[in-house]
Formats: structure tokens, C-alpha cells, sequence
């Protein structure tokens, strides 16, 4: 087993000082920080973060979520009460991590003990920062799904099937051109694998019902959704349905529309996936597929002090999309 006196051979420190470098007690130089890091990585050293020998653990479960552009910190916000809440229930505490790229975090509180397992969020479908989950060996849950779960814990909604039930609604009522107005750019050119996953879904639906289609990538605000607004009425004249993956946008979009002298739902029928609670307190209330932040996050919580008990449990859960019907859509014509 790897000792902090090898450690601190290897960096050319005194134990001591990897320590602090660890644990952040006391301020230390970067380069000397980097030079015990390093060190930590070569030799798999890993602190036991005030665990006692009969294997005491910190009765606290990190929750990985960086905050980068795109993300809705509103939805975030609801995951992480959500995670807070689930997690008092099993007697542990929360460490919240929100750097922005997470590898450094993830490292960090895999070196130096200072949770026992992690909730890792916002997940790319070549994400990062599983390598250094599969070889830290700190216990783990995904909410989300990678391209490559082999081995992973993974839950989330079943965003393809969501993409699916919006366009099956729409094509039910006799919608024959509908429009995908999606996350901000950037998240999809991080791969974040629920918007891909979405987009697939919704793409899959209109080729099988033979519908025309399009998808638009979209950032947030009021002058985003009059740019989106403009160029769907202009490209896609027919268009009657209108498929919104993008929570901020519901209201400012809605505006944009009725600006155009299109009314919701007499001549577009505007579907979304988001949070119910968001769908429901819109303008005009917004048929929608759920994102159950709160099932989510207890199931993460769940199946990691499962994992923490050494109990079995399943490699990805899917979520099953449950749409809502309200006012916002309507039958083509009506």
C-alpha cells in the first residue's frame, strides 16, 4: 500500500507538506501543489480522509456539477436540493462541486478522502472525467448516460423516448412540419449526451411519421427567441408544431410567436421537456414531457449507499418520458 512518506519522496516534500497540499489546511505554493499532485497520480496514493481503521467512512457524498455556459442553474439548483434532501435521509452530507471542467475536482476528492462516493452531473457522451472514476475507484452514479456505460452506474431520463413522445404527440394531432428548438450551442458541441440523445429521438420520430423537420440550437433570452421565431416562420412556412428543449425559453418564445401574429395553440402547438412546475406556470400552460429532478436525484443517492453497502445494483436505469397534455397544443386546423 502507497504510504504519504512515498508520496512525499516522490514530490521531494516532507509529509506534512503533502498533507496540507491535500487536504487545503494551510496554503502552499502551486508548483509545490502540482509537484505532490503529480506524485499522488504516479503512485495511486489514496488519503484516508479521517477514516478509522475499522473503515469509518465521512458520511459525506459529493455531488460533481460544473457550471459552464448552457447550463440552466435553475434546474441545477432543483437536482441538488433534491440530492441535499435524499442524502439527510440516509444520515450523510453533501459536497457540492462546480468547477467548471470537474476533472480537477473529481481528483481532488478522490485523493484526499474527503467523500466517500460522488454524484457526477451534466454528462458528455465522451466524458472526461470517467477515466479517473473507473481508475480512482471512488463510488459512483451517473445522472446521465455516457456513449460508453460499460462498468458505470447510470441513471436518467430516457431523453430519446422524450424526443419520440413529443413528435408522436404532434404527428397524433396532424401536425405535418414541426421544429426543434433545442439547448444553447455550446452544450451540444460539449456532447452532453441528454441533448444529443433528445435530438435523435426527435429526428427518429419525424423520419418515421414522415414529417418535415428541422433542428435549431438555441441560446437563451428574449432576443434569442425573436431571432428563432423569425428565421422558423421564414424557413419552414408550413410549420404548425414546435418541440422546445430549452427551459428559459418557454415564456420569451410564446412572446415571439403571438408577436408574429401566430397564436399558441390555434395556429402552433409548442411541446417542451423540462421541469413540470416550469410547463405548467407558462403563459399559455405547456404540454410537456417531466424531467423528474427529484426521482432522479433520490435514485442517484439510493444506488450509491447501495454501492457503499457492497449491494448489487443495476448498471443504467432509464426513466420512462410521461407528457402532459395542456394548453398549448391543439389539432392541426383547429
Amino acid at each position: 500500500m502507497v504510504k504519504i512518506t512515498d508520496v512525499a519522496r516522490r514530490a521531494g516534500v516532507s509529509p506534512s507538506t503533502v498533507s496540507y497540499a491535500l487536504s487545503g489546511k494551510r496554503p502552499i505554493s502551486d508548483a509545490t501543489r502540482l509537484r505532490v499532485q503529480a506524485a499522488v497520480r504516479e503512485l495511486g496514493y489514496r488519503a484516508d480522509g479521517g477514516r478509522s481503521p475499522a473503515g469509518r467512512r465521512t458520511k459525506v457524498l459529493a455531488l460533481a456539477v460544473p457550471m459552464r455556459s448552457g447550463v440552466h442553474v435553475p434546474v441545477v439548483t432543483q437536482f441538488a436540493v433534491s440530492v441535499v434532501t435524499a442524502a439527510r435521509a440516509h444520515d450523510h452530507d453533501v459536497l457540492l462541486l462546480t468547477e467548471g471542467e470537474g476533472e480537477e475536482a473529481l481528483r481532488r476528492a478522490a485523493d484526499t478522502g474527503l467523500a466517500d462516493a460522488v454524484i457526477v452531473m451534466d454528462v458528455q457522451l465522451q466524458d472526461p472525467r470517467l477515466p479517473l472514476l473507473r481508475s480512482r475507484g471512488l463510488p459512483s452514479v451517473l445522472i446521465g448516460v455516457p456513449a460508453e456505460p460499460d462498468g458505470l452506474t447510470c441513471v436518467d431520463l430516457d431523453f430519446r423516448a422524450a424526443g419520440e413522445l413529443c413528435v408522436d404527440h404532434l404527428a397524433r394531432l396532424g401536425h405535418r412540419v414541426v421544429a426543434l428548438v433545442g439547448s444553447p450551442p455550446e452544450v451540444y458541441v460539449r456532447r452532453t449526451a441528454f441533448a444529443r440523445r433528445l435530438v435523435e429521438g426527435f429526428t427518429s420520430a419525424a423520419h418515421r411519421h414522415g414529417l418535415t423537420s428541422a433542428v435549431h440550437p438555441c441560446g437563451t433570452g428574449r432576443d434569442a427567441a425573436r431571432a428563432i421565431a423569425e428565421r422558423l416562420v421564414r424557413e419552414l412556412p408550413a410549420l404548425t408544431g414546435v418541440v422546445v428543449h430549452n427551459e428559459p425559453l418557454l415564456d420569451p418564445l410564446i412572446d415571439a410567436f403571438e408577436r408574429l401574429g401566430l397564436s399558441i395553440p390555434g395556429d402552433l402547438s409548442l411541446t417542451a421537456v423540462c421541469p413540470s412546475p416550469l410547463a405548467a406556470s407558462a403563459r399559455v400552460p405547456v404540454t410537456s414531457v417531466a424531467v423528474p429532478s427529484a426521482e432522479l436525484s433520490t435514485r442517484a443517492v439510493h444506488l450509491l449507499v447501495r454501492k457503499l453497502s457492497g449491494a448489487p445494483v443495476p448498471g443504467a436505469t432509464l426513466l420512462p418520458p410521461r407528457l402532459t397534455e395542456r394548453a398549448s397544443t391543439a389539432p392541426r386546423g383547429a
